[in-house]
């Protein structure tokens, strides 16, 4: 079989050491909350060969690259249905999983966060992710309270999973390389079914303080409740980054409370 391009356009890096894919793969826990996972991107296969070997899952995989799927219909033949060609961010996720499933990838760095946020959005099907993302994501989304990378995909991201810098990756291992260095995490669904909270104000005064982050919340969040109407509560004097995903939730009730 003749080997597939990277593409550019699609944000292709294909991981060609065996090693670090089976450390990737290895990383999904074997649980009993879930038997599917998907793999995003497979490209050539790298990972899916460890994966395919897992007896406990079953695996799907998705490509939008027409020339990765044709490829690995010759390389998986017994896969069938269950190799897509497609969008992952188009995929409904109920058409293909009944019930809660996993995802695995080395990602496309141009689409990381519309990514996650497909994940969060589909949290009560999605109990797991384990991916490859650039290092500089992957730090964020694990970074804690006060610090310049915790921003609002930590905070959401944080709210309903447990977030886990596993290791980081060299661009050597890459063809071609990227020119930035590369991190694997893992997100693990927690047991928040829904926060103590409206969520809806939560996600708005979330994305307002960290979109004038250098402000403190009580003149970020002006566009939210008015300044005469909030409280004397101490959160509000505050940045953004200082405040934890429980400090949110208290947040998002007080002024909820205000308007």
């Amino acid at each position: 079989m003749s080997l597939v391009k990277a593409k550019k356009y699609l944000g292709q890096h294909f991981l060609t050491d065996k090693n670090i894919a089976e450390k990737i793969v290895n990383s999904l826990h074997s649980c009993d909350q879930y038997q599917q996972v998907l793999e995003v991107g497979p490209g050539m296969g790298i990972l899916s060969d460890f994966l395919l070997r897992k007896e406990e899952f079953q695996t799907y995989l998705i490509d939008i690259d027409t020339e990765s799927y044709e490829y690995l219909q010759k390389r998986y033949p017994d896969l069938g249905q269950r190799l897509i060609n497609g969008d992952f961010l188009e995929l409904n996720f109920k058409d293909i999983f009944p019930g809660p499933f996993g995802i695995i990838g080395n990602f496309p760095y141009n689409i990381s966060s519309q990514i996650l946020f497909k994940v969060l959005d589909n949290r009560d099907q999605v109990v797991e992710l384990v991916g490859m993302f650039q290092k500089e994501v992957a730090q964020r989304c694990a970074e804690k309270p006060g610090s310049k990378e915790y921003g609002i995909l930590s905070v959401f991201l944080q709210a309903y999973y447990k977030v886990e810098y596993l290791f980081s990756v060299k661009p050597g291992v890459f063809n071609p390389p990227p020119k930035v260095t590369s991190a694997v995490i893992r997100l693990t669904r927690n047991d928040v079914a829904k926060l103590d909270c409206d969520e809806k104000l939560f996600w708005q005064v979330v994305k307002a303080g960290f979109n004038q982050r250098r402000k403190t919340l009580r003149n970020s969040l002006s566009s939210l409740v008015s300044r005469e109407d909030m409280n004397d509560d101490p959160l509000l004097d505050l940045r953004a980054e200082r405040l934890s995903v429980a400090d949110f939730v208290k947040l998002t009730n007080l002024i909820s409370l205000s308007r």
